[in-house]
């Protein structure tokens, strides 16, 4: 207790007031003021919430959403492994449970016995996206109908994979444009599968905020937009979602290639503009192919200045470029990462690319190859994580994801 002749609580509050400029300042989301009684604090209402707070990304559907849906600020790629004995039975528990809890997450509501039900609200786009790899078919005695692309990909030379980052037996890719409403829709998922399964990996990324002003594609950490060429919407239901050639229970879904591909960042960040640009084949600014001036600009491969290719023999852009007729393309879905290092010098930071294609073996594979062996890229750019997981297609409202493999 202060003595008689000391300073008081509100005498405190009251000079402080005063010496901010009186009545009706706010400071820090409150508002001081004099009331009757003295000077008081009241709590202010907070801003109009942003546009995207309030939106829905509808669930149930042909498709699942998270894959042709536009791309959130935020996501945590959840992948888990089933436990010993958890067979089929366990396998159709999980996911009848994902799916669930994902309906109701996705629209506000909180997962049935949420222990935290406030931040199920808002949505903030919330999309939860659930795919099988080959093990969770193994496990769940039904291998025999696995597409011959769910399986580890072909050996790369660049590869440097590390076991804490790569497959999983199920996998959710949650998004959302609320990191609040994505970490606890991921903590939902991951109290579902106790009993069931156990964490293999969580791999968080970022990119662009849907409230950006930015016209162009998102840029990875190396300063690049990543993400330019994507299949038009005449070649979607080509290129992307399974059909007759595929068995039965996947058609309507796709296939997921993540890749977690660590970037060097402090050597890269020692080449000067320009020695970037003719690594990539893009202009830094724009976006836009050394040949082109926007980023839409198709790269003019034949192109020459002064009897030399103007996109060099070693571009990344030239490799990654689909062969003309072939159907080697592919929905891009890439989010950053950047974490603390871990005994390193300096933090982990790179790309987490997930690519989402009808078959990996046609679409995905060619593609790495070129890249693996010609892309100059590869000197600051290492892939430490991989997984193929088969996307399933989309459930009707009252139906539960991978009914149609499991009954």
């Amino acid at each position: 207790m202060a003595d008689a002749t000391g300073p008081t609580r509100r005498s405190v509050v009251g000079t402080g007031a005063a010496l901010l400029g009186g009545a009706g300042v706010g400071v820090l989301g409150y508002q001081i003021g004099s009331t009757r009684a003295g000077v008081g604090v009241t709590e202010v209402a907070a801003g109009a919430d942003p546009a995207w707070a309030g939106q829905v990304e509808p669930f149930h559907g042909t498709h699942q959403a998270g894959i042709r849906t536009a791309p959130q600020a935020h996501a945590t790629f959840l992948a888990v492994d089933l436990l010993p004995g958890a067979g089929r039975e366990g396998l159709r528990r999980l996911l009848r449970q994902w799916t669930e809890d994902a309906g109701r997450l996705t629209r506000g509501v909180p997962a049935l016995g949420d222990p935290q039900p406030d931040l199920a609200a808002p949505p903030a786009r919330l999309t939860v996206t659930v795919g099988l790899g080959r093990g969770a078919l193994e496990k769940a005695g039904v291998a025999g109908q696995a597409p011959a692309w769910l399986a580890p990909l072909p050996a790369f030379g660049v590869d440097r994979l590390e076991a804490r980052w790569s497959e999983g037996d199920v996998v959710a890719q949650i998004c959302a444009e609320d990191p609040i409403v994505l970490a606890h829709a991921s903590r939902a998922l991951v109290l579902d599968a106790r009993d069931i399964a156990v964490v293999r990996w969580m791999q968080r990324g970022f990119r662009r905020p849907a409230t950006s002003t930015s016209t162009s594609t998102m840029r990875n950490l190396m300063g690049q937009v990543d993400g330019t060429v994507q299949p038009t919407d005449a070649q979607v239901e080509d290129l992307l979602w399974v059909g007759s050639e595929g068995p039965a229970w996947l058609r309507g879904g796709t296939s997921l290639v993540l890749r977690r591909i660590q970037m060097d960042l402090d050597t890269w960040d020692q080449l000067d503009p320009e020695a970037k640009e003719a690594v990539i084949g893009r202009r830094l600014g724009s976006g836009a192919p050394l040949t082109g001036t926007v980023e839409t600009d198709v790269a003019d491969l034949a192109a020459t200045r002064d009897g030399l290719p103007v996109i060099a023999s070693f571009a990344h852009i030239r490799h990654a470029a689909a062969p003309a007729g072939s159907r080697e393309k592919i929905l891009r879905r890439p989010y950053n990462y950047d974490e603390p290092p871990l005994g390193a010098a300096t933090a982990q930071a790179g790309l987490l690319f997930a690519a989402y294609q009808r078959d990996p073996l046609v679409q995905f594979v060619p593609m790495q190859r070129r890249l693996d062996q010609h892309d100059l890229l590869n000197v600051w750019t290492t892939p430490i994580g991989s997984a193929v997981f088969a996307m399933l297609p989309g459930a009707p409202e009252g139906d539960f994801l991978g009914r149609d493999l499991l009954g």
